[in-house]
């Protein structure tokens, strides 16, 4: 299982990473492909923050053991974790959301650029199309929720460095 740490870690980074592509690269280039960059790097900041806020409650023994995937993280979070911190469910809403863009990107036969859209087709061209404000949207969201995650995360982690700063003292004695 990974550490909580790491997993708030990568979510800040990916975040960091979305941001960039979505205020400074993508005006500079202006090339729709990249929006779909950036969606998978909001997908990849808020399934670590979730993840964070999964492996912290299971590091406290809060919630029972769940499966590494992403179905059983985001059960566990939706039903344990989201009602104990009050967190609001349009962070349910982003989650589902992103995910459903990267899925029908990952299954989907044929894609292109379209006056500043990206855009999705499935088998039987239901179309999807990702536009830059609905991505500043969700990186406003994506933001707010990795700052929840942080405060969450952040309460006890202290303790754990305190405790690793004493493993190290008695392994050098």
């Amino acid at each position: 299982m990974e550490s909580f740490k790491e997993c708030r870690q990568r979510a800040e980074r990916n975040l960091q990473v979305a941001e960039h592509m979505l205020t400074v690269t993508y005006p500079l280039l202006r090339d729709a492909k990249l929006l779909l960059g950036v969606t998978e790097n909001l997908f990849l900041s808020v399934t670590n923050s979730m993840s964070a806020a999964v492996f912290f409650e299971r590091t406290y023994k809060r919630i029972p053991p769940f499966h590494d995937n992403f179905e059983s993280k985001f059960n566990t979070f939706a039903a344990r974790i989201m009602p104990r911190y009050g967190i609001n469910k349009k962070y349910i809403k982003l989650l589902e959301s992103v995910k459903d863009i990267v899925v029908k990107h990952k299954k989907s036969p044929v894609e292109f650029a379209r006056k500043n859209k990206f855009v999705i087709c499935d088998d039987k061209y239901n179309v999807r199309e990702i536009t830059e404000p609905e991505l500043k949207q969700h990186l406003q969201d994506a933001k707010e929720f990795h700052q929840i995650i942080k405060r969450i995360v952040s309460q006890h982690e202290g303790f754990f460095a305190k405790r690793k700063a004493v493993r190290e003292i008695s392994k050098k004695r």
